[in-house]
């Protein structure tokens, strides 16, 4: 049972993260690791600065933007 309760509170958090917009680093070196474990992950700053300008926009040519 409480195995459970801690999956369900680690999915709810990783959710929540999700909706606010935090990135979850420890989720992509894992992906990282298993998927693609040929190439280097990224450093938590490097990672953090893509997922910004993803969400926010910036970068590459593209304008600003708040919302």
């Amino acid at each position: 049972m409480f195995n459970d309760l801690g999956r369900m509170g680690k999915y709810l958090g990783q959710a929540a993260r999700m909706l606010v917009g935090m990135p979850d680093y420890d989720t992509y070196v894992a992906h990282m690791r298993e998927r693609h474990p040929d190439q280097a992950p990224m450093t938590y700053e490097a990672f953090f600065r893509e997922r910004q300008e993803a969400r926010y926009g910036g970068g590459k040519g593209r304008p600003i933007r708040c919302c």
